[in-house]
This record gives C-alpha cells, sequence and structure tokens, in this order.
C-alpha cells in the first residue's frame, strides 16, 4: 500500500470532523477490506512464483509481469517450458498473427487455449478454484498482455479508484453483499473483449455465439466490467446445474419417463409444492411434474401420492408444433398469463402448461425459452440435414446453451429479452442477420473431424484450423457423464478442440455474430420509437391512422366528386384524359412514375433535411369518454362486425344455390352472362373493356343517365332479393370430450 501524504491525512480529518462516527467506520471497513484483498492476492502471486521455480522458466521480455504469471502457470499445467511454449507458437502459427503489435496477445491466446483444455479435461473443473481463477487472469492478461498496456490499465484504474472512494465511500452501508464485494474488488475486472476471447475456449463457460449477451448479463449490475466475484459465482452456478442435470437421470426417475438412449433431462419443475405446474387441457387442470430433455417434454399428473405415466410432447419430430405464451385460468378461463401453450398434430387439442406465481411470470418465460430453444435446434438439425456428430455437436451445443441460462438465472434472477438471449438458436431466430450465424454454424458443422486421434497436441495454423474443428460442445458434455453419444466418448479423449476460437483470428461464425450485433442496435433503437408511438384505445387509433391516411383520403373524396358530376366540366375533362391514356397505351407508365416521383421527393428530404430531426405527428384525440360509453361503443362495434360477416355468408350462399341450380331461371341468366363475357374477353382487345368498364362507371351520376343507371340497379337487386340462400346445418360436437 502506497504511503499516506499529509495533505491527503489533513483531507481525511476535515472529513472526519464533517461526518458522523458512523461514516467512519463504514470507511475504515471498506479500505481493511481492500487491503485484505490486495494483500491475499500479493500472497498468492508469490505463492505461485515459488511453486514456478520448480521448471525452469524464464520471464518473456516483450509480456508484462502479469502475463508472465499466467503464461508461468501455463506451463506448469501443460508440464512445457515457456521457451518451448513459444518455439512452438513461432514454428507452427502463420506469420499473421506474429505481428509485433499483436505478438504479446497472440501467444497469451496460445498459451491460456492449451492450457484451458487441459483443465478441461479434468474431473469437476468448474468447481475447482484453480480453474476459476486462472481463466479470469488470463482474461485480465489479455487486457494487459504487453508493459505499455499494462501501465496505461494502472493508471486508469487507479484514478477511478480515487474518485470512488472520494463520491460513494459512504454509500457501502447501502448496498447488497454483491455490490459490497464489487467495490472491494474494483481495482481488477475485464472488458468485454477479453470475455468474448477467452471464456468461448472453454465450451461449458461460454457460446462464441451468446458470449457478448453472457457478459451483458453478469455485468448489468457493475458498470459493464466483470468482476471475479460474479464471474466466481457464476461458475460455482453453472456447476451445480450440470451437476443436477446428471443426477437427475437416476435410475427411478429414468425408468417412469422411459428415455430413448442419447436424451438428457435439462430441467424438471413442478416437484415443489409451493411453486406446482398445472396441466390443462379442455376445461381440466391437474398438477403434476414437468420434465424436459433434448427431444421432448413430459409431464407427469400427480395421483394419491405417486406420479401417473407421463405424457410426452414431442420435440424433435417435424408435427407443425407452435409453443407460445397464453392466458390460462380455472375452467378455460383466460385471466393469467402465466402460461405455455403447446400445440402440434400429435395432439388432438392444445395444452396449456401453467406455471402459478404470486408475482411476475419469470417461470413461465424461462420454460418457454428453453422449450422453444430445443424446438429450433431440431428445426436447425432438419433444415440443413444433419446426421451423426454434426447433430449431436448441434443438440449439445443447445443444452449447455440451456445450462448457462439456469446459471444465469438461479445465481442472479436476471430475464433477458429477445435480442439478448443466452440461447443461441433462440437468438439466432431473433437477431437480425440471424440465418447467416446458422448459415455459418451449419459450415462449421459441416467441418466437423472426428476420425483425427493424436496423443499430441496438434498444431493450430490457420490452414489446419480450417481442416480440423472438433465437436467441443458434445466432448465437453461427455466429460460431464452426459452422453449423447458414446463414440465421442472413444474418440474424445485425446483431441484438442479447435472450435469456436482461433488464436490471434476471426473464425467466420465470430464474423457473423459480429455482424448480427451490429445490425441488433439498429433494430432495437426502431423498435424504441415503435413502443413510443403506441398509444391505446380503438378510437385513438382510428384518428391516427384517419392522419396518416389524409392523402389518399383527400384523393378518394376528389374522385368521387368528379363521378358526382357536380361540377361536369371537370368531370368531363377527366374522363376524355383517362380514356386517351388508356387507348395511347400509357397505363403501363403510370406505376413507374409514380415509384420515380417517390424516390425523388425521397432524395429531396434526405438531402434538404440532413440532419435535422422529424418533426412530430400531430393528432388531436377523440374526446375522452367513461367506461360506460367504451362498453356501449364496444358492443356497437361487434354488433357491426357481425352483421357484416352474416352479409357476407349470406352472399356465398346465395353463390352456392346459383352454382348448384336453386332456382333454375337465375342460374340460366348467369350462365348465359358468363359466356357473353368470356366472349368479350376472347375477342375485344383489353384496352377497350377497361374504357368500357370506366365509361360505364363513371358515368352512372351523369345527368343523362343517373336515371337509367338506377333502374337498372334496382333491378339486379331486386333479383338478388329472389335467389334464395343454400341451406345450412350446425351440428353440435360432443361435450363428453371436453370435460375428460
Amino acid at each position: 500500500m502506497p504511503a499516506i501524504t499529509e495533505k491527503e491525512k489533513e483531507k481525511e480529518k476535515e472529513k472526519e470532523n464533517k461526518t458522523g462516527p458512523l461514516d467512519i467506520i463504514f470507511r475504515s471497513q471498506h479500505r481493511s477490506l481492500k487491503a485484505l484483498l490486495n494483500r491475499a492476492s500479493t500472497c498468492s502471486s508469490k505463492l505461485l512464483n515459488s511453486s514456478d521455480g520448480g521448471t525452469s522458466n524464464q520471464l518473456i521480455a516483450y509480456l508484462s509481469a502479469f502475463a508472465n504469471s499466467v503464461v508461468a502457470r501455463c506451463s506448469k499445467i501443460l508440464q512445457i517450458p515457456t521457451q518451448e511454449l513459444q518455439q512452438r507458437f513461432e514454428t507452427e502459427l502463420p506469420e499473421s498473427v506474429k505481428q509485433p503489435s499483436s505478438y504479446a496477445k497472440n501467444f497469451l491466446e496460445f498459451c491460456s487455449y492449451l492450457a484451458l483444455f487441459q483443465l478441461s479435461r479434468r474431473p469437476d473443473y468448474l468447481s475447482k478454484k484453480e480453474f476459476r481463477r486462472l481463466s479470469y487472469d488470463m482474461m485480465l492478461a489479455w487486457e494487459a498482455p504487453d508493459a505499455e498496456s499494462e501501465s496505461l490499465t494502472k493508471e486508469t484504474t487507479s484514478g477511478s479508484n480515487q474518485q470512488s472512494e472520494d463520491e460513494d465511500g459512504w454509500s457501502l452501508f447501502y448496498s447488497s453483499s454483491t455490490k459490497t464485494a464489487v467495490q472491494v474488488d474494483e481495482e481488477k475486472t475485464v472488458g468485454p473483449e477479453a470475455f468474448a476471447r477467452i471464456a468461448p475456449a472453454c465450451a461449458a463457460v461460454a457460446d462464441i455465439i451468446t458470449v457478448h449477451n453472457l457478459f451483458e448479463a453478469l455485468t448489468s449490475s457493475s458498470g459493464h466490467r466483470l468482476h471475479f466475484l460474479i464471474y466466481d459465482k457464476y461458475l460455482r452456478s453453472l456447476d451445480k446445474v450440470i451437476k443436477s442435470a446428471k443426477n437427475a437421470s437416476g435410475p427411478t426417475l429414468f425408468s417412469n419417463l422411459q428415455l430413448v438412449e442419447g436424451e438428457i433431462i435439462l430441467d424438471i419443475d413442478g416437484t415443489v409444492p409451493t411453486q406446482p405446474v398445472l396441466q390443462h387441457v379442455g376445461i381440466s387442470a391437474w398438477p403434476g411434474r414437468l420434465t424436459l430433455t433434448n427431444y421432448a417434454l413430459y409431464f407427469e399428473s400427480l395421483g394419491v401420492g405417486l406420479y401417473d405415466k407421463a405424457s410426452r410432447y414431442d420435440l424433435a419430430t417435424d408435427m407443425k408444433q407452435v409453443i407460445k405464451p397464453e392466458l390460462t385460468g380455472p375452467l378455460g378461463a383466460r385471466l393469467f398469463d402465466k402460461a405455455v401453450m403447446y400445440k402440434s398434430t400429435s395432439v388432438s387439442e392444445p395444452v396449456y402448461l401453467e406455471f402459478p406465481e404470486f408475482k411476475g411470470n419469470s417461470r413461465r418465460d424461462y420454460w418457454l425459452d428453453i422449450c422453444i430453444e430445443i424446438l429450433l435446434v431440431h428445426k436447425f438439425i432438419r433444415k440443413y440435414n444433419l446426421r451423426e456428430v454434426q447433430q449431436s455437436e448441434a443438440l449439445a451445443r443447445a443444452i449447455l446453451g440451456i445450462f448457462r441460462y439456469r446459471a444465469v438465472r438461479e445465481a442472479f434472477r436476471i430475464y433477458l429479452s429477445q435480442y439478448k438471449s443466452l440461447l443461441a438458436f433462440n437468438l439466432a431466430e431473433s437477431l437480425p442477420g440471424g440465418d447467416l450465424i446458422s448459415e455459418a454454424l451449419y459450415k462449421c458443422l459441416s467441418l466437423l473431424n472426428t476420425n483425427a486421434i493424436q496423443d499430441d497436441v496438434p498444431a493450430s495454423s490457420s490452414a489446419e484450423q480450417n481442416l480440423k474443428i472438433f465437436p467441443v460442445s458434445l466432448f465437453t458434455l461427455s466429460r460431464h457423464g452426459l452422453i449423447l453419444q458414446k463414440e465421442a466418448v472413444m474418440n474424445g479423449e485425446a483431441i484438442f478442440p479447435v472450435g469456436d476460437v482461433w488464436v490471434g483470428e476471426t473464425n467466420p461464425l465470430e464474423m457473423a455474430v459480429k455482424q448480427s450485433i451490429w445490425h441488433k442496435g439498429k433494430a432495437e433503437a426502431a423498435q424504441a420509437t415503435v413502443d413510443q408511438v403506441k398509444v391505446e384505445g380503438i378510437d385513438t387509433n382510428v384518428a391516427v391512422m384517419k392522419e396518416l391516411l389524409f392523402p389518399v383520403i383527400v384523393c378518394a373524396e376528389r374522385l368521387l366528386l368528379l363521378a358526382s358530376w357536380e361540377d361536369p366540366l371537370k368531370s368531363t375533362v377527366f374522363l376524355l384524359l383517362t380514356a386517351f391514356v388508356i387507348i395511347r397505351g400509357w397505363m403501363r407508365y403510370i406505376l413507374p412514375s409514380i415509384f420515380v416521383f417517390l424516390a425523388v421527393a425521397m432524395l429531396y428530404c434526405r438531402h434538404f433535411n440532413k440532419g435535422k430531426p422529424l418533426e412530430a405527428f400531430r393528432v388531436t384525440p377523440p374526446p375522452h369518454r367513461s367506461a360506460v360509453e367504451l362498453l356501449l361503443a364496444l358492443q356497437d362495434g361487434i354488433s357491426q362486425i357481425e352483421g357484416i360477416i352474416q352479409t357476407g355468408n349470406i352472399i356465398l350462399l346465395k353463390i352456392r344455390a346459383i352454382l348448384f341450380a336453386m332456382l333454375p331461371q337465375a342460374t340460366d341468366t348467369v350462365s348465359f352472362l358468363l359466356v357473353f363475357m368470356a366472349l368479350i374477353l376472347a375477342f375485344c382487345p383489353i384496352k377497350y373493356i377497361i374504357i368500357l368498364i370506366l365509361v360505364e362507371a363513371f358515368t352512372r351520376q351523369m345527368p343523362l343517365r343517373k336515371d337509367s343507371s338506377d333502374r337498372l340497379v334496382r333491378r339486379v337487386r331486386e333479383w338478388w332479393i329472389r335467389i334464395p340462400a343454400a341451406p345450412v346445418q350446425l351440428i353440435k360436437t360432443d361435450s363428453k370430450k371436453k370435460k375428460k
């Protein structure tokens, strides 16, 4: 700890005089905790340096002191001297990753990836403090791999720490336990780029598709900088989730569900009496236990002390499945937004799974997300026709994503939006440009190679990376005791997984993810504007629509005014000009001319309104109405809609009667009319037909034709009234099926 100057002592005395004794106690506790943490970190570094003395490792000049410490620990884990690691890095990797500006960072990545792979082959590596500390230190070293970056990092952190002490030193009393720990350990934090480069090297910790969203979830309450305490809590929660999934496939539960080979239980709900799961079918509802596997959903109704035979809802086969949020309630009432609807061709009617809770619907949203993830990964498999190891690798990636989602949810109680999902296939479905992520993932899966078994670590050059990509997610599950494919356990023991992250390079999958993330920002900004302009109330929305369609409404009103022949001169000129355009064959140029006019107008606005904000669209809302008036208006609107539907049904039934000759005279008339129209269409040019229709429709209100056209319309209406409607018979369904 640096010595305290006399000026700082005087400032502290002034603060002590101004503040009370309670504030002084919390400040002293804050500083003592920080001193203890720094002392522990220095002791651990000394122990590491002393333990590394057994191997003849020398410090690398271009690396920072902390990066040298990380490389020394990697050397000890790999049992390879640092000089040999450096030689292999220089001989095996291409020249593009050995540039002086990025040499230190790429060499650190090379050593970190090898060490993480070696550590991840050990049993229960997530529960080991060594793995969690080393992986975090790798991220810290990645941000400051050389001496220059390390000194710059120290300067920025010291300045921010001094400012936080002066401003927020007394707020420790109001912080939670996590925020308190974050304040104590605020000197060493990790940024998003370091996390995105190191964490995906271990397939269980992060996925290259969702690593940025995972970082945002972990750092949402810490200023978008990752602290070790949060990272450590996340890994411990992830280890707990994976072990619970492994223990869930016990012999009793396994035989009760009758799982097939390679089917893994991902999560179970409904076992706690205070958090039941209800299955609604028709008007009946039953509590029970809900289980999700990588192939289906299982629901076991609770009987007398035991669970009944499980109902299986398939997610793997293409059965036109639909999974979405839905409202449920007692006796089929739609009251509570806490259910998931499952619908497919295998069930006669939709099944509703309700997740009751007092506040919010986080349980429902979680189960909705993980069920859709399994459904989407199987759609991905069918779309690209994946087989064997490729299929297992895609399933393993989705399973690990669900485990990470569970770990974050159980550790931090965070709910994520659609653009920030931790589920890879869910994110690819919702992100703009997500189809590019799916295509890049398919290309990576098509390059899988499981036949190469090597006892030594292979070269990691760019050419070999493009040729040898191994199913790292599948092997990760196998190492944790979750077997999707038995062959993967036999062939995957000695393989170095070159997968999502490459030393000093960006693979196509990562490039597609970055491009989608860039588009995501624009989509979120656009969605925010959409949420702002949404208004409530039918009357208000109708008023907004009328104002937006005002130019169209004005044009329609003027056309109707011309068709009414109130001003004969204007109507005659319009009719003659329209007929002339049709005869000359200029109709085909009207639509392109409109498009060109709109394009020129938009370019004009873009040029002259550059940098100016768009003025708000002003709408005068309708007068406020009471709840009774709104109910009466709603009832009136429903009655009008019902009348329109009835009129449409009557028209269709009368047409049916004409087609099947219920009234022979009307059928003969319509038949002769259709033959006459067919002859006209066959032998008369289309432009003359258009002119004929235009003249007949436009001159109905003309003074010379008004009486005759009204008489013709009256005769057609009387003829239509005399046509009977075809009979309709309503068949009532059996209500006994719904009660079951």
